[in-house]
């Protein structure tokens, strides 16, 4: 009776274990889980596809977007085209530096180095007050463009879409009270553009 009374109260000794692991394994898969979650979060959160955020330089429509060209001579658009109203004010997207102001076969063209070195190309201009050396800032006015307007970007000897690189002002929607209340101040607006947004 002995050696039975001392068989039993080792099997309940270990059948009192079973719960606390049970329990153990279960706390193990659970941070196991949450270190492989915030891991994955921290992954896909790193920008894949970082750059700057510009504003359009002009108000206008696109007519021909960018069209990689398939080599260095090959036919393509190696920026994009706007139709654009008469006499349309053609803004810097970026501050930076003219690299060059001037005529290329009967058309003007104004050629801004960002912060980043990447080159952007403002072409078909009417007229512009810039020249070679001159430093200006995001939102200043370069000159004038009418009918037609033509943007570029280059890194280094690489042209670039513009495209994902040119934002647009959005803000958080609200509500208008239907009962004629005044409506909430608006909020604030901020640039979105299709890239993770880099310096600028």
């Amino acid at each position: 009776m002995q050696v039975k009374s001392l068989v039993g109260a080792d099997d309940a000794q270990r059948a009192s274990g079973i719960p606390w692991l049970i329990r153990n394994a279960r706390f193990r898969a659970l941070t196991l889980f949450v270190v492989v979650f915030v891991v994955a979060v921290l992954w896909w959160s790193q920008p894949v596809e970082a750059g700057p955020c510009w504003m359009p330089p002009v108000d206008g429509v696109v007519t021909d977007p960018f069209r990689e060209p398939p080599c260095i001579w090959c036919a393509g658009n190696r920026g994009i085209d706007y139709r654009v109203a008469r006499s349309t004010v053609v803004r810097a997207p970026a501050t930076g530096r003219v690299t060059f102001s001037g005529t290329v076969v009967g058309t003007i063209y104004v050629v801004i180095e960002a912060a980043n070195g990447w080159r952007l190309t403002h072409g078909k201009l009417d007229v512009t007050h810039l020249e070679q050396g001159d430093v200006v800032v995001a939102g200043a006015v370069i000159g004038t463009a009418s009918d037609a307007f033509f943007f570029g970007v280059r890194n280094g000897a690489t042209y670039v879409d513009p495209g994902p690189f040119l934002g647009r002002l959005v803000g958080r929607p609200r509500l208008i009270p239907s009962d004629g209340s005044p409506p909430r101040p608006s909020t604030a607006t901020r640039l979105r553009c299709q890239v993770r947004s880099g310096p600028r």
